[in-house]
């Protein structure tokens, strides 16, 4: 996998847009989008960005280790499986999706209260038009 193919599928993970990383890094989204295209070299200092973006180093970013790594989208449209040669590859991908799974619950948490607030109001608003 070429590099920019890999980041653009790391990107892709974090749901990030490209005017989302364009913002990132300081950099207009078509100079960005040529950057995931291979039109634009990147240079080390742009790497060193986006891996700073990524939470990673820069020879994670661009190293291949013949890992096979194919991402699930939200709606399903291919699928997905993982392949790991050594344990830190994997401990490092299961605490991300540890961190990604309390983020999902935390949003959860944060919808049923707000849930719970509403129904009191709709409560009250029942209340004061009897």
């Amino acid at each position: 996998m070429a590099v920019q193919d890999k980041i653009r599928s790391i990107r892709e993970m974090y749901q990030l847009t490209q005017e989302d990383m364009a913002e990132k890094m300081g950099v207009s989204p078509s100079a960005y989008a040529k950057l995931e295209r291979g039109e634009t070299k990147l240079s080390f200092d742009k790497l060193e960005k986006i891996a700073e973006i990524f939470k990673m180093t820069v020879t994670d970013l661009t190293k291949h280790n013949g890992n096979i790594v194919f991402w699930i989208n939200e709606s399903g449209d291919y699928y997905t499986a993982n392949h790991y040669t050594n344990t830190e590859s994997l401990t490092i991908e299961l605490e991300k999706m540890k961190l990604s799974l309390e983020f999902l619950n935390q949003i959860i948490a944060q919808k049923d209260s707000e849930i719970a607030t509403l129904k009191e109001i709709i409560q009250l608003m029942k209340k004061e038009i009897s």
